[in-house]
């Protein structure tokens, strides 16, 4: 049985703003349900979500007209994205280790 969650739609989705109004930590994952490199990624998030100090997660669906994935640059998938209280704070292209993960949002 898989773990796998879901993305929010677009329609689901925050907007730019209730993004930014968003307090303390918050990683952005963007990408799909069936992209291999997003489904890849996802044990090692968990590993590294585990170990931190609460952080609000969202994952994201990303495409083509996709407002907040373009506001935020995103290319590849899967990119996180973390925020300190709306504010960008870092960013991890295509995660290779949970150790990479854990850096950024510690």
């Amino acid at each position: 049985m898989s773990t796998f969650k879901p993305y929010l739609s677009a329609i689901e989705a925050p907007s730019l703003a209730e993004v930014q109004a968003l307090p303390g930590l918050t990683l952005l994952e963007f990408g799909t349900e069936w992209c291999g490199h997003c489904r890849a990624a996802q044990s090692l998030i968990a590993q590294a979500l585990a170990t931190q100090t609460p952080c609000l997660h969202l994952k994201i669906e990303d495409g083509p007209g996709r407002e907040l994935g373009r506001h935020y640059r995103v290319k590849l998938w899967p990119t996180l994205v973390v925020l300190r209280d709306g504010q960008e704070v870092g960013r991890l292209v295509r995660p290779a280790a949970a150790s990479d993960i854990d850096a950024m949002v510690s």
